[in-house]
């Protein structure tokens, strides 16, 4: 049993997760849900991340091992972003985000010997005007495709980023503080010893 709770599954394939958690001195195993991803009618974005978050805990985790896995989204004025995956997409998002104030809302789901549970957690991101030039630049990267909301922070989307409030891990993909405390909840044991 030890083992089990010695040892983290990360439930996605996102390299910023598996970044982050190594960052905290995880060793986690990479294993990668593949669910249907789309928005039910009427959905609310914290519905969305925490139901998806789930979906993808449940896809690959078994019963008492350690693991996490999320979905981040971008929500500004009632409009739910994920990935754009296309240029065209992209340049609409970040046109959109430009100015403006937006939640970044991760849902996060969790698993251990003692159970599982779930959360959400939003980070409120103000960005600057940008002009179309530094958009379609920035787009021209293709860093925007894969990252929910068509940025992200930990690359050149800083640079469109005033001030955010909460935690700056979660605008990443993945809220450290919030998974750790979680997983000590429920039993897991997989930090790497320094």
């Amino acid at each position: 049993m030890s083992e089990v709770k010695d040892r983290l599954v990360l439930a996605s394939g996102s390299p910023q997760r598996f970044s982050l958690l190594v960052e905290a001195g995880f060793e986690p195993e990479v294993r990668v849900p593949k669910v249907d991803e789309s928005i039910l009618v009427g959905e609310s974005a914290n519905s969305l991340v925490e139901r998806l978050a789930v979906k993808k805990l449940d896809a690959v985790i078994n019963v008492g091992e350690c693991g996490v896995a999320a979905d981040t989204v971008v929500s500004v004025n009632e409009k739910i972003f994920g990935k754009p995956g296309t240029p065209e997409i992209a340049l609409k998002m970040l046109q959109t985000l430009s100015g403006e104030t937006h939640d970044v809302i991760t849902g996060v789901a969790l698993s251990g010997p003692k159970g599982r549970l779930s959360l959400i957690v939003a980070t409120q991101v103000k960005w600057r005007e940008l002009t179309k030039e530094e958009i379609v630049t920035y787009i021209q990267t293709g860093e925007p495709l894969d990252k929910a909301g068509g940025y992200g922070i930990q690359g050149g989307g800083k640079n469109f980023v005033v001030s955010f409030v909460g935690s700056f891990d979660n605008i990443v993909g993945l809220p450290i503080n919030e998974v750790i405390s979680c997983l000590s909840e429920l039993g897991c044991d997989c930090l790497k010893s320094f």
